[in-house]
């Protein structure tokens, strides 16, 4: 059995089922919570692979220049390690944006404004070659909260999914790091934790209790989609993934 490394950016943002997909796919986690005081490794080394969560922090530096967190130039080395010697790697909303600004993309406050709440984004043509997307479906349902959104992807990067208002909504990095600008680990108690005097929603004049409850409707939809996507990531992490099987294909109109 191999262990993922996980690092927690905020207390609010925790694995929770993207946590209980990986385990039951056969993955440990091991979890590292920075924002409570613990140490970051300094290395990668045992860890079978890399998952780094969201948080209510920037991933671009504050007004004087200092990082939003102070562990995030740690977190942005071990990204950098982690494609470098292509661990298999998961970063969640503010994890992919760190790992986009860990190799030199561009993250900034989103000038389409938050996005928050249940959605669907589009996958793209370069998603069929991809070990992990290329089985999720052509628009699957997610889970959106974010003011700041990844502007410029890093150099090499390859675009898996698109909006139409946030046009790098997941990529790639190399061969075994993905960057997913949306959430796929929260249950509604989570939602309505970040819901309670949400700024977002307030900016946004949304009602709390509508916006839960549209969340709720459709967690059985992103279960379906991302729990298959997080196995699949497990087995890759852990060398069980046979990618050289056939590749599922769309029925004809009419058959």
């Amino acid at each position: 059995m191999g262990t993922a490394l996980v690092i927690e950016n905020d207390p609010t943002d925790d694995a929770r089922r993207l946590g209980e997909w990986l385990t039951e796919a056969g993955l440990e986690l091991s979890v590292v919570r920075p924002h409570a005081g613990d140490q970051l490794p300094a290395d990668l080394a045992g860890y079978a692979a890399l998952v780094v969560l969201g948080g209510d922090q920037q991933a671009f530096p504050t007004t004087d220049g200092t990082p939003s967190a102070a562990w995030f130039p740690d977190v942005e080395a071990l990204l950098r390690k982690a494609v470098r010697h292509r661990l298999p790697t998961l970063g969640i909303c503010l994890g992919a944006q760190l790992l986009a600004t860990a190799h030199a993309g561009t993250v900034e406050r989103s000038p389409a404004g938050p996005e928050v709440g249940p959605a669907v984004v589009g996958r793209r043509d370069a998603a069929e070659n991809d070990p992990l997307f290329r089985y999720v479906p052509l628009i699957p349902d997610v889970l959106q909260w974010h003011a700041d959104e990844i502007t410029e992807l890093p150099v090499g990067a390859t675009l898996l999914a698109a909006s139409t208002r946030y046009p790098h909504q997941a990529f790639r990095l190399g061969d075994r790091a993905w960057g997913l600008q949306f959430h796929i680990e929260c249950d509604t108690a989570m939602i309505a934790d970040w819901a309670t005097d949400s700024a977002l929603l307030a900016e946004l004049g949304y009602d709390r209790d509508l916006v839960v409850a549209a969340c709720d409707a459709v967690m059985v939809d992103v279960e379906e989609v991302w729990q298959p996507f997080a196995a699949r990531f497990a087995a890759l992490a852990l060398g069980e993934l046979d990618d050289d099987g056939p590749r599922r294909t769309l029925p004809l109109l009419g058959h």
